[in-house]
């Protein structure tokens, strides 16, 4: 079996979970993804600013924007926020973070995920403690 990077252990706790506090993780996930688009923001090399824009934070049960990368368009499942870049104008993300044979990589969408991702997860575990302490 792949590592899925705890996925499926997160996904078990979150069904044992009630429905309440499910509700009430929403806002942390959104919250946690903006730090984290933020970042990216920051780090995305800027020439027309096009590709900074276009990075987007979609919460659950909406849809990414079509072109999107990584993926293209999708659904976002219940609780998880997908961050996103690109969109029908900005089709090159993908190049600009791993390069191409002409062109050297300019890395900040997984960067920017690596630097925050300490503090995100620490902001949703706080908010799934909190509301399943309220939850009682």
């Amino acid at each position: 079996m792949a590592d899925d990077g705890g996925l499926a252990k997160f996904q078990r706790r979150m069904q044992a979970i009630p429905e309440a506090a499910r509700e009430a993780v929403k806002p942390a996930l959104l919250k946690a993804a903006d730090i984290t688009a933020g970042v990216q923001r920051s780090l995305a090399p800027v020439d027309s600013g096009d590709m900074a824009a276009s990075i987007a934070v979609t919460g659950p049960g909406q849809s990414t924007p079509a072109y999107s990368q990584p993926g293209g368009s999708m659904i976002v499942p219940e609780n998880a926020a997908a961050i996103t870049v690109g969109n029908t104008d900005v089709r090159y993300a993908h190049l600009v973070e791993h390069g191409t044979e002409d062109t050297p990589a300019q890395a900040f969408f997984w960067p920017g995920f690596r630097l925050t991702r300490k503090r995100a997860a620490g902001v949703i575990k706080r908010a799934i403690g909190k509301a399943i302490r309220e939850a009682r």
